[in-house]
């Protein structure tokens, strides 16, 4: 049997994911049986040129992380995709569009004057901005052009399977390679992960009715081991967030964040946060759920934090 030819490109993510694929440990050689990779340019040496030069469909599958920030993302998606028969958003950069994805509450132009003028370690006096091509003595330069917008990696063009996770943990990653290696693959369009139901159901933590008179930050408070921490008015998104991670997060008393995503059957995962948090303020007082609900800060950031680009909200409104 012929191995498959394999190939993964990194986008405008942490690199994280691409550490993730190597976290299965020993089954990496159960995947160096089945598989060669063609194009991995985080670490073999590949052009983009090989990949053009390539025939269409040639590539089995290509796991894609990263969303869609600029014009060589957009670029190198399209391409991926012609050469590849199968497509799958690797991580929730690919899949949401995830951290870089919170740029979507600002436009392009005050990002770049934020990096290259305002901030305190830059010496621009002349305020000189990266443009998108400029002309040297030696010929014209270019570089790739930074959106206004992040897309995720659907957005850009059509993708046959989702593996959710910031990164996605080393089950999740085995469940997609494993399904890729004996062929038996689920439907086109399904997110690959152990579980469609929430990280609640996988925590362990002592649950009881949830009410709150205050919201905490991680740092502010110790706490106790064994409750749930959003009864202990910790900003938890867990009740909104598919399982299968094994909820590592809450078992170090950290809050889940959110990073694998809507559960089954929810469309906005954002607003699913919101509206649980809502509900479990323990009074009927306007001006005392005020003073509670500005104990989250910054709660559109934090609700959509992973899956903005792919909510009903996609961006603010706001001028290029």
């Amino acid at each position: 049997m012929p191995k498959l030819q394999v190939a993964l490109y990194w986008a405008a993510s942490c690199g994280g994911c691409e550490i993730a694929t190597l976290a299965i440990g020993d089954k990496i050689l159960k995947l160096a049986e089945a598989a060669n990779i063609v194009f991995w340019p985080v670490a073999i040496d590949a052009k983009y040129a090989d990949v053009e030069k390539m025939p269409d469909q040639s590539i089995d599958a290509c796991l894609f992380n990263g969303a869609i920030r600029n014009s060589e993302n957009e670029h190198m998606a399209k391409l991926l995709r012609q050469k590849s028969k199968i497509l799958i958003a690797y991580g929730s950069c690919a899949y949401e569009g995830c951290i870089p994805g919170l740029a979507n509450f600002f436009n392009a132009g005050s990002i770049l004057e934020n990096t290259y003028i305002d901030t305190a370690s830059s010496d621009n006096s002349g305020k000189v901005i990266p443009r998108t091509k400029v002309t040297v003595p030696e010929g014209e330069l270019e570089i790739p052009e930074f959106y206004n917008t992040v897309k995720t990696l659907a957005q850009t063009v059509e993708v046959d399977y989702f593996v959710p996770g910031c990164p996605p943990e080393e089950s999740t990653t085995w469940t997609a390679l494993e399904a890729l290696i004996s062929g038996k693959l689920p439907t086109k369009g399904t997110v690959i992960a152990p579980a469609g139901t929430a990280v609640c159901n996988d925590c362990p933590r002592i649950k009881h009715e949830k009410k709150i008179n205050a919201f905490h930050r991680p740092y502010e408070i110790i706490p106790e081991p064994d409750k749930c921490l959003l009864e202990q008015g910790l900003l938890c998104c867990g009740m909104a967030t598919r399982g299968g991670c094994g909820a590592p997060c809450p078992q170090a008393n950290m809050p889940c964040t959110g990073c694998y995503g809507p559960v089954d059957g929810v469309r906005d995962q954002g607003s699913h946060i919101l509206t649980a948090w809502a509900s479990i303020i323990d009074s009927n007082d306007p001006d005392e759920i005020k003073k509670i609900l500005d104990g989250i800060v910054y709660p559109a950031g934090y609700a959509y934090r992973y899956s903005l680009p792919d909510s009903m909200l996609r961006r603010a409104r706001v001028n290029p």
